[in-house]
């Protein structure tokens, strides 16, 4: 599923983000926040910026295929690494998230639980972005490997295109129980979350890390907009829907604060 949304000033089209399917909510405010101080456009040519969001996996398809992306926003690293039309711009380790479990509202009054991963296996089918594709997907599986269970569970496993789709299909009730990112589940009032993975290291869950990077040619007004979004005036906007902003976080002496979770 791709969604197209523009916000402009001056009209014209805008520089053109594709962004992981479960960042639409907060680019999009990111964004009107963005074209709001910049009443001209992000640059010198007036624009704007518009939004191009699917799964990582499918963006990266597209940038690949020559797709005029000017910014890619992935959910992991990988899928940077993928979408080699050309050479991406330097990369910025962005945001964080963490999985949740989810069932749709009011499971939880009929006796649904989820205390653990295992508990999992009560279920005849489970929700998940692709987990052969989707980073989200890809993820829930990494943790489904790591606490024994991945291939008790797999033929039940209902794959859906992207993370939103997921969510979709278990708000909507048609899928008893699914896992997305904490901060899609929050965007929804048809779910309820039965179970935050506890990511390290504490936990088996997954280090969970967006990546940004212009893509060549990389364009003025895109490295600007980049700049904005690892700003502390970003941060605010991402930290209000959930995430964690790492450009804004302290850096521990020799490493760059993103750890080494990275699910390829």
């Amino acid at each position: 599923m791709v969604s197209l949304v523009f916000l402009t000033a001056c009209g014209g089209g805008g520089t053109l983000v594709f962004g992981a399917a479960s960042l639409a909510d907060v680019l999009e405010a990111a964004g009107a926040a963005w074209t709001q101080e910049h009443p001209t456009g992000a640059g010198p040519t007036g624009r704007g910026v518009a939004f191009n969001f699917a799964g990582s996996n499918d963006l990266a398809r597209q940038i690949a295929a020559g797709a005029p992306a000017e910014l890619f926003i992935s959910a992991n690293r990988s899928q940077l690494e993928a979408a080699q039309r050309a050479v991406m711009g330097e990369a910025v380790a962005l945001l964080s998230n963490a999985l949740v479990v989810i069932a749709p509202a009011g499971s939880g009054a009929e006796g649904v639980r989820v205390d653990s991963a295992r508990d999992l296996l009560a279920f005849d089918r489970l929700a998940l972005p692709d987990p052969e594709a989707v980073p989200a997907g890809v993820y829930a599986r990494r943790w489904l490997e790591a606490e024994g269970i991945w291939q008790e569970l797999r033929d039940r496993v209902v794959p859906a295109l992207d993370v939103r789709a997921n969510l979709a299909a278990v708000a909507s009730g048609g899928v008893p129980v699914g896992i997305v990112y904490a901060t899609d589940a929050a965007v929804s009032d048809r779910v309820e979350v039965l179970l935050r993975v506890p990511g390290p290291p504490a936990g088996k869950g997954p280090e969970i890390v967006y990546w940004a990077a212009p893509v060549e040619p990389v364009s003025a007004e895109a490295e600007r907009f980049l700049a904005y979004l690892a700003s502390g005036d970003a941060g605010e906007i991402f930290r209000r829907f959930g995430f964690e902003h790492l450009p804004s976080l302290p850096r521990p002496p020799g490493g760059d604060g993103t750890g080494t979770g990275e699910e390829h």
